[in-house]
């Protein structure tokens, strides 16, 4: 995993799944009187986390201006186990959970009893398809079931803009490149670029765009430690997984705005997701 860091304007802090600051900063804890236990104070839901200026890069690789990341970021004290539980469910819906095994029961033949009960100075035993015996049933074997589990809309968005502002300090921003591939895809070009945004092939990369032109997705394929994706592919374990994160001036409005402090949510946006949410449990 990706070793990412927050950076808020009191305090500068990281997330990540092993060791990090966000996860494991103290807090003042009151102590009840009576039952000698701490308590802590009530906590806010979220907070407003303004990151670091993020570099604006051409094709050539100058930087040409700056732009905020300003998203909606869970507290430092919750941020891991708000991060753990969205990504474990999005890990455990991709699950198809049609593994299937057979019982001595459901296994064809075994209806004969070997040989006799007695007299023959060996086990007993009533059928050849004990699960004892190879080409037996299985016992307590894996049967199909659903494996899915729920997260509630709010806690998965916010997992994820607490992932996306963490990155910050790993984050460039890029304008748009799709025109330097138009006329056909190359490979050694798009390698060229990321050399010149100070982006290592052999790292993982993740390029978020809010539309990926054919040519660019055709340039790209073959690197397989990079990660086109958009705003329907947009998830939690890829943005974690990545060492580095790339974004356009339209991806990065998209984020401010979806993901932001002033974000109200629409009925239209809810039913979008409930769409990327089914489309991720039928892949």
């Amino acid at each position: 995993m990706a070793s990412l860091s927050l950076s808020t304007p009191t305090t500068p802090t990281s997330l990540s799944f092993t060791s990090s600051s966000i996860f494991l900063s103290s807090h003042q804890l009151q102590t009840h009187s009576k039952f000698k236990f701490p308590i802590s104070p009530p906590k806010s839901l979220s907070i407003s986390c303004k990151a670091s200026p993020l570099p604006i890069l051409n094709f050539s690789g100058d930087k040409i201006g700056e732009s905020f990341l300003d998203l909606r970021s869970a507290p430092p004290d919750t941020a891991r186990a708000v991060v753990h539980r969205a990504v474990v469910t999005g890990l455990q819906n991709k699950r198809r959970g049609t593994a299937s095994t057979l019982t001595r029961g459901e296994v064809r033949g075994g209806g004969k009893k070997p040989y006799p009960q007695k007299k023959t100075g060996r086990a007993r035993r009533g059928s050849n398809r004990t699960p004892l015996r190879p080409g037996g049933g299985v016992i307590f074997g894996p049967k199909p079931r659903d494996w899915s589990i729920k997260i509630n809309r709010k806690e998965k968005r916010l997992a994820i803009s607490t992932a996306m502002a963490s990155a910050a300090a790993n984050t460039v921003v890029v304008e748009d490149f799709s025109a330097e591939f138009a006329e056909k895809p190359r490979t050694s070009e798009f390698i060229a670029a990321m050399k010149r945004w100070g982006l290592d092939p052999k790292e993982k990369s993740m390029f978020f765009m809010t539309e990926v032109p054919e040519n660019v997705r055709l340039s790209s394929r073959n690197i397989g430690t990079l990660k086109m994706l958009t705003p329907r592919t947009l998830n939690l374990y890829d943005i974690l997984n990545a060492d580095k994160l790339v974004l356009t001036p339209e991806a990065l409005d998209y984020l401010n705005q979806r993901y932001g402090v002033d974000y109200q949510g629409s009925d239209d946006e809810d039913e979008e997701e409930e769409g990327e949410e089914a489309e991720e449990a039928s892949d």
